[in-house]
Formats: structure tokens, sequence, C-alpha cells
């Protein structure tokens, strides 16, 4: 059976894949911070399911999730992520850092640890969870657009690299989808319009069939597809006159 690594596994996107690769016959490696969590969807999902309690941004954490994709993995879903509700000026150097530690550096190492692999024995894939905000800096003031640009143009940019020797690796950038992504980061999405939302499992499903397609790059949903037309082709005066608009209805502050 092939095996899969998720991680970020216990909640929104990450659970998604992990719901639906189970599914599909999947062996699974979920990786998460809480232990409890782990444990309860690992039962619930039922089959081979290895729970791997890994803090990813922390050295010993991804170290110990790299040494696990030294082995056999054949689909690594790099989901875990994070974002501040506040600005940078408001930010911490401290906070900052934690945010690219799991954003940025957590993606970078995992995938380098999956990849010797995968394209020694000619197959498998990498599906790095990015973010539609990838696009443009389409909330002043906020790093977490400039940490999943990276994510977006290095899957992009490895993806092409590795393509020759069967292995396949994509940037999956959703919009906003129905998770507990914003509560956790204490973010006020009640002013965000509802045809804005995006269900988890759809995104997932999306994500794999343009895996499947071999796409470098997947934006699910035609709306969110036409949005990131408009943030690559916008005139930057007027883009920025909407990014500061949206920053006041979805009741971020970025000052």
């Amino acid at each position: 059976m092939p095996t899969a690594l998720v991680t970020g596994a216990t909640a929104g996107i990450g659970a998604a894949f992990a719901r639906r690769l189970a599914a599909d016959g999947y062996d699974l490696v979920l990786v998460a911070r809480d232990t409890d969590r782990l444990t309860t969807l690992a039962a619930e999902l039922g089959g081979s399911v290895e729970v791997l309690p890994a803090d990813l941004s922390t050295e010993p954490g991804l170290a110990a999730v790299a040494e696990r994709l030294g082995g056999h993995v054949d689909l690594l879903v790099n989901n875990a992520g994070a974002t501040l509700n506040r600005s940078f000026l408001k930010s911490t150097a401290d906070d900052e850092a934690w945010l690219l530690r799991l954003n940025v550096l957590a993606v970078m190492r995992l995938t380098h640890a999956a990849l010797p692999a995968m394209t020694d024995r000619g197959n498998g894939s990498v599906i790095n969870v990015s973010s539609a905000s990838s696009f443009a800096p389409v909330m002043p003031g906020s790093t977490y657009p400039a940490s999943k640009a990276w994510v977006t143009h290095f899957s992009e940019s490895i993806g092409r690299s590795v393509g020759r020797f069967g292995v396949h690796v994509m940037a999956l950038c959703p919009g906003y989808t129905r998770t507990e992504f914003h509560s956790r980061a204490g973010i006020d999405v009640s002013k965000t319009p509802s045809w804005m939302w995006l269900q988890a499992d759809d995104v997932v499903a999306h994500g794999l069939r343009d895996l499947a397609r071999g796409r470098l790059v997947s934006v699910p949903n035609w709306k969110y597809k036409v949005a990131v037309f408009g943030m690559r082709h916008a005139p930057r005066g007027l883009f920025a006159r909407v990014a500061n608009d949206t920053r006041g209805r979805i009741g971020r502050d970025n000052l």
C-alpha cells in the first residue's frame, strides 16, 4: 500500500487530507503537536495509521519528521502553518521568526528530506499547502502572504527540477477555508462574505486532481482562480486600494 505523511493533520485541510487518503487506501503517518488529537484521529480513521507528535517550529520536531521521511513515503503533504493576528510593526522579531520556521523552514526541510528517496526510485509526490494570498500582499502589514509566496515559488521551482525523475511537487493555494486556522490566530472573520469560503474536503479533492494532472500550482475554485488572475495582472495602485479595503472588512489590524 502507498504511504502518505501529512503534517498539521489534526484539523482543517490536514485532517481532510488524512480522511481522503485513508479512504483512498493509503497507509498514513500523521504529524501534529497534540498527541491526544492525533491518537483520536488515528482511531477514527482505522487502518494503518502511525502517529508522530512533533512541533515543526523546533529543531527536534523537524529532525524527527525528516528522519521518518528517509523511509518509504509516497506522498508528503506539508500542511502545517500559521499566521499572526498583528502587523509587522506590532509584532516581535521572535514571533516573526517562529512564523518563518513553521511556514518556510519546515516546508524546505521536509521537502528536502523526502525527495532523495523519491527521485532514487522514480516516483513520489509532495503537496505544499500554500495560499491564494501568496500571489500578492493582500494583507497590508502582515508577513503571512510573503511566507506563502515563498512556498508557492519554491514548490513550482523544485517541481520543474524533479519532474524528469518521475516526482511531482505542487503548491496548493486555497482561499478562505472553513478550518480552525483563523480562530486559532484570534482573527475575526465574521465580516468575510459567505461566498468567499471553501470547504476543506473540496480543497483536498481539487488538489489531488491537479496533482494527478501534473500541475505545479493548484488554485481551488473558479472564484479564486479569477482572484489570482487579478492579483497577478491588476495595476499595483488599484490592487493596493482593494487590499486596504479588504483589511478593514476582515477585522485585521495592520497599522
